[in-house]
Order: structure tokens, then sequence, then C-alpha cells
């Protein structure tokens, strides 16, 4: 080997060429580690009414670790994204020392029974909220739908202007609400959003004017050609008032076990 002039060139050429990469390398090392190059800036996009700037502080002081160049982006976007109220986050570097925080902030739209909240996209999240939202309840996993259903259910009860407060959804897929005004609506299965909409139009015509005499508290929509309105029962302390018997009060178990039929207008039911 060390009669060849030419092999022994090229190895100390390959040796050059290694301790030049050893040499670059460790440059590259040195600038990246160097506190030379901290973060100095970190800016916060994003529109947030819940997340608070003490919250913000608390994660760029304890999870920020590294340099511009060494802070993990992964790892800063997890402890950012494990704050309440806050969806997804997204993060970047800016030369030469700034971190950008674009934050989306979760939006309640209604509370998934009694164990958390739900977003507009049909996420459940956990936060405290004092909001008056709806209440929906259904089984595991149908949180999206419902929160689709409910949307389409306030869009058909809008002529009415009464809001739904509850909604329910069974395991059979049978959907069931409840107005402001404390009235439970039985809508079932099948062409559930077009009984809505028939029961709109028919309300002013009909049922308001049995609720003007007699408030019900509960409606069948699971008829073909009508309601069924289930009216208060009887309360026996009443009888005693005057004119209790003339204003057609009824035993309990009769009032209970006839509701009144309510049958919409023909015009407005081909509505």
């Amino acid at each position: 080997m060390w009669d060849r002039p030419q092999l022994l060139l090229w190895f100390a050429n390959l040796l050059t060429a290694l301790a030049v990469l050893l040499l670059f390398y460790s440059l590259v090392f040195l600038v990246i580690h160097s506190p030379l190059f901290p973060v100095r800036q970190v800016k916060i996009d994003g529109e947030l009414s819940h997340v608070t700037k003490e919250q913000l502080q608390y994660v760029i002081k304890n999870e920020l670790k590294g340099t511009f160049f060494t802070l993990n982006l992964d790892k800063t976007r997890q402890a950012f994204e494990k704050l309440p109220w806050v969806r997804e986050v997204n993060v970047r570097r800016r030369w030469p020392d700034r971190l950008e925080v674009n934050i989306e902030e979760q939006r309640a739209y209604a509370r998934w029974g009694s164990i958390g909240l739900l977003n507009t996209h049909g996420e459940r999240f956990d936060a405290a909220s004092n909001e008056a939202l709806p209440v929906l309840e259904g089984p595991e996993g149908t949180e999206k739908l419902m929160v689709e259903g409910y949307r389409m259910l306030k869009d058909a009860m809008a002529p009415l202007q009464k809001a739904p407060t509850h909604l329910w959804l069974s395991p059979r897929r049978a959907w069931r609400f409840q107005l402001d005004n404390g009235v439970i609506v039985e809508v079932g299965r099948d062409d559930a959003i077009e009984r809505v909409r028939r029961f709109a139009v028919a309300y002013p015509n009909s049922l308001a004017l049995i609720a003007e005499k007699h408030p019900f508290e509960y409606v069948d929509l699971r008829y073909p050609n009508g309601f069924a309105v289930r009216l208060p029962a009887y309360k026996p302390e009443e009888a005693g008032k005057p004119g209790a018997r003339s204003a057609g009060a009824k035993p309990a178990a009769q009032a209970a076990s006839k509701p009144a039929v309510a049958k919409p207008k023909p015009r407005n039911a081909s509505a």
C-alpha cells in the first residue's frame, strides 16, 4: 500500500473530506445549540375569549425548551392544546428569533348531557361554562349527528320562535325534544324534520288555540294526519275552587288516558 502513491493520495483525500465534514457538522451543532439563537418573541394569534393571558404565559415559560433551531414544534403545539378551550394549534418559526402560535378556540354549541360540552363541529371537550346552552343526550358516538340534528330542528322551529332547550336521541334513533316553555315533543324515527315542519306550520292554527284554554305538556307527532296532545293531570286541590267544575276539569285518570288530538287544517297541512 505504501508503495502505491495513487492509493495513498486517494486515502489522504478521503481523510481530508471526512475531517471537513466532521468540522462542518461540529460547527452546525454548535450554532444550533448556541445560546446566541434563543426564542425572544412568541406571537399569539387567534380570537380568544376563554383562554387567559396567564395560561399562555405559563405554557411559554414552562413548556418552551430549546433554542430557535432546537425547539420541538410538535411538543410545543401539544402543550398549548392541553389548555382548556383550545381546539387546535399551529406553530411555526419566524427568523431570526420569533415563534408564531395560531390558536383556534373551542366554540361551545351545546352541552353533552352533564359530562361535557360539544363544539360547532360536534366534537366533545371538557371545560367549564356558564352559558345558557341546549342539552343534547344520545348514545355514545352520536355527538356529531345530534349537533347536525339540532341545527335542522332549530331551523324547522324558527317560524314559532320557540327554541328547543333539550334534545334526546334514543338507541333506536328516535328523536324527542323539549321547548323553552317545558313542552315535550315526541318526534319518532321516520321523517323527523318533516314532522317538525308540519308541527310548526299547524301550531298557530290548532295547538295554539288549545293551549290558550288548556296548556298542554306533551305533543306526539307520530301520527300521519295529526298530533296527540296530553293535557296536564287534574289536581284534586283545584276541585274546591269556584268554577273548577264549570271550567271542565276532569279527574286525573280520565284526562291522562284520553289525550286531545289536534289535526292541522288542510291548507296548512299541505304546506
